[in-house]
């Protein structure tokens, strides 16, 4: 009877690896290909973070300047959130694509040329404006590669790329500053985008146009009923919602805090615990990498909730206060051993995207599919223009305080908590926007 289910279970094996093998498999060397751009997008956006204390001592800036320089880029990001989207939808993701990884590759070399705090804002700018074009690229390809049933997965690979680059770039950078200086940190990490750009015009185009891609597998990436047509949503309409509120709100209270930790964290370990340069790397790596972790788990544990019969609204928000309370203990990081606060951030840092995991899918929760990426961009932009806020706010702040990082933690660890009290008396029940 066993020698039967054996031979059962090798034939059924032997099934699946030939369909798999009549399918094909070159949409998953894209998807290797969009996972590498996030990684460089995520290195290059946090080269500035890691080298700020070192640029502080050589450039001679103070902490308002270094706010002005980081609220450059955050303009940047939300005035590109806006357009570059339109772009890619007008030129293809194969031209698109090319243009950000471009301007910002160059945008990211142009920071070794400048020695000014204009300079500097300047090139931030560029590279915020190139960078925003990331993700409405990488989206964008996987629903041209992937069927539904996939989309997902390969979504979840590629945007794994940010951890990677956030935990990649702290090991690099200040070997590459105390080898050579901060001058070639910047151009070597320039020049990964270049080379990722030849990969892509070599390697990309959309599947009915791509010589490599079998007919087979063509049939299974367009294997999906056809759509329905798109509406389009006017946003002044959508405003007409409290579960748009709700959500903007919600994004705009907290996406500044995850910018803040990009940007402020290295400053933040050199001033309050001498952390040079080449004591930097383990702490960051430490902290992004328990980033991962609450990414995965936060989503992971709503779900769970919803599979034991939890309603969505509730399952979606005991999880989002969980995250809220595990991001308070950071009020104490200024005030505690290194590792102690390393350990603090590192939580905060996860329980963010424990919650921005939750916060996001809220948006397909309250609202129709043809409302969803509207909804979408207008929290992303309102998170864009939080994070100009307080990178402008620290600034002055840390200048009043003599570099006191106390007012700054306590924000960060109130935001989430007034942000979900807003974010349930505007959305209750978290009921499906009438549109």
């Amino acid at each position: 009877m066993n020698n039967i289910n054996s031979n059962v279970a090798e034939k059924a094996i032997s099934v699946e690896e030939q369909s798999q093998m009549k399918i094909g498999s070159y949409r998953w060397t894209i998807c290797a290909l969009l996972f590498f751009a996030t990684t460089i997008n995520y290195i290059d956006r946090q080269v500035l973070g890691i080298l700020a204390p070192t640029l502080q001592k050589d450039i001679g800036w103070n902490d308002i300047d270094y706010g002005y320089i980081v609220t450059a880029f955050q303009a940047a990001y939300a005035i590109g959130l806006l357009v570059f989207g339109r772009i890619i939808d007008k030129v293809g993701t194969k031209i698109g694509y090319t243009i950000s990884i471009a301007l910002w590759s160059v945008a990211a070399m142009e920071h070794a040329l400048v020695k000014t705090v204009f300079g500097f804002g300047f090139a931030r700018f560029s590279l915020g404006l190139g960078e925003s074009g990331n993700f409405p690229a990488a989206i964008k390809s996987t629903a041209e590669w992937f069927p539904k049933k996939e989309r997902a997965l390969a979504t979840g690979l590629f945007n794994s790329g940010a951890n990677i680059g956030a935990v990649v770039a702290p090991l690099v950078v200040p070997w590459i500053t105390l080898t050579w200086g901060w001058q070639e940190a910047f151009i070597f990490t320039g020049l990964l985008g270049f080379i990722w750009v030849v990969l892509w015009v070599w390697k990309y185009e959309i599947p009915e146009r791509h010589k490599k891609l079998s007919k087979s597998e063509l049939a299974y990436i367009n294997s999906d009923p056809p759509e329905e047509e798109v509406v389009k949503i006017p946003w002044l309409q959508l405003l007409r919602y409290k579960q748009t509120w709700a959500f903007v709100i919600g994004k705009f209270l907290t996406d500044p805090i995850w910018w803040f930790y990009l940007y402020w964290l290295p400053l933040f370990l050199n001033k309050r615990y001498n952390l040079d340069l080449a004591n930097l790397g383990l702490p960051l790596i430490v902290i992004y990498t328990m980033t991962s972790i609450g990414s995965i788990g936060g989503g992971w544990l709503s779900g769970v909730f919803i599979k034991r019969g939890w309603s969505i609204n509730k399952g979606r928000k005991i999880v989002m206060l969980i995250c809220a309370v595990l991001v308070v203990p950071i009020v104490f990081a200024s005030v505690v051993p290194e590792w102690w606060a390393v350990l603090l951030i590192g939580l905060a840092a996860a329980a963010h995207q424990g919650w921005s995991a939750n916060i996001f899918t809220t948006a397909s929760d309250m609202f129709p599919k043809k409302a969803v990426a509207s909804v979408v961009g207008l929290g992303g932009m309102a998170g864009s223009i939080g994070g100009m806020l307080i990178a402008t706010a620290a600034g002055f702040i840390l200048q009043i305080t003599g570099g006191q990082y106390l007012i700054l933690f306590i924000i960060c660890g109130s935001a989430y908590l007034i942000a979900l009290l807003i974010f349930h008396a505007l959305a209750p029940k978290m009921e499906v926007a009438k549109i």
